[in-house]
């Protein structure tokens, strides 16, 4: 049983896994590389150590997977999508290297993505989902230009998508599930609107994700997974609920997922680690005070130091 975050050998599997570009998993990944990127870095931030990777090669690769449409792909020659836009942005956010984007180009191209009914789709081929409503808004909202889409009829839309069990789905009448749950209190937070959400229905709900082990869901019926501790515990914590769960039990439950030996987060304890559930599992703990680890902003999922520093300067 681990009993407390081995934050170096986090930080050096991390390193060790953008070296190992040739590997199979690289290869599977390697459209979602700007993804893994954000995780691997706001997981190293958090850390406080950020300054362990080589800045300009990392900033220079980043810029090389934007298209001319002014969207970011997830790898260089790869086509661009609002999910690696939000990743990109994130990225250039952590090293404080926002000043080197046209913010013209890449604020209109999520415009664009804007549907007539409020909604917003991934890319031009148009699948729309509340994913993709708060990444709009969480983008435009770190550029300072969320008034160049239209915010009310992108809130109505997520307000439509709300459930009776007080959660939200990826569209309208689309079950609720943890993760759609942060995207949709997330924008709703982002943009002032949080008094949509009845969030002692939506506090129950999501304090019913805990199960015995002391992990999270994401909806009934399926096993915890360390990813839920960022999706679930933000949420609980944008709308005040977040002392409805035993946090001492999920703090366990993170740490029991840690490869002790050679770092990195699994799923769910003795499972195999992956730079995904690593930034989920070290960002929960996050959330939970742990401590050594920095605080990070629940709704932006950034350190709070560098939405502070983006937030608070003119």
């Amino acid at each position: 049983m681990a009993d407390k975050l081995v934050a170096d050998k986090h930080v050096r599997y991390i390193l060790m896994a953008e070296k190992k570009k040739d590997s199979f998993e690289s290869v599977v990944m390697d459209h979602l590389r700007m993804n893994g990127a954000y995780w691997g870095l706001t997981t190293l931030d958090l850390l406080e150590k950020l300054g362990s990777v080589s800045e300009d090669e990392v900033v220079s690769w980043v810029m090389t997977c934007q298209h001319e449409s002014g969207g970011f792909a997830g790898n260089t020659g790869h086509d661009p999508h609002i999910l690696y836009t939000l990743s990109a942005v994130q990225f250039l956010a952590l090293f404080d290297k926002l000043n080197i984007l046209d913010v013209g180009k890449v604020s209109s191209y999520i415009t664009k993505l804007q549907n007539a009914d409020g909604s917003f789709s991934g890319d031009m081929w148009g699948e729309v989902d509340t994913r993709f409503s708060y990444i709009a808004i969480c983008c435009l909202s770190i550029l300072k230009c969320i008034d160049k889409i239209n915010v009310d009829k992108a809130v109505d839309y997520i307000v439509r998508c709300k459930n009776l069990d007080g959660g939200f789905g990826c569209t309208p009448g689309a079950e609720s599930h943890a993760g759609q749950i942060f995207c949709c209190v997330g924008a709703l937070a982002i943009t002032g609107n949080l008094h949509h959400v009845d969030k002692d229905l939506l506090g129950w709900w999501l304090c019913e994700r805990q199960v015995k082990s002391g992990g999270l869901n994401g909806r009934p019926q399926k096993l915890p997974d360390v990813c839920y501790s960022w999706w679930v515990l933000s949420s609980l914590i944008m709308i005040d609920r977040v002392h409805w769960i035993e946090k001492s039990k999920l703090v366990k439950f993170i740490l029991d997922c840690q490869d002790m030996e050679n770092g990195g987060i699994s799923d769910r304890p003795d499972d195999a680690v992956d730079i995904f559930h690593t930034y989920f599992g070290v960002a929960g703990l996050s959330l939970l005070e742990y401590p050594g680890v920095k605080p990070i902003d629940p709704a932006y999922a950034l350190p709070v130091d560098v939405i502070n520093r983006i937030l608070l300067t003119k």
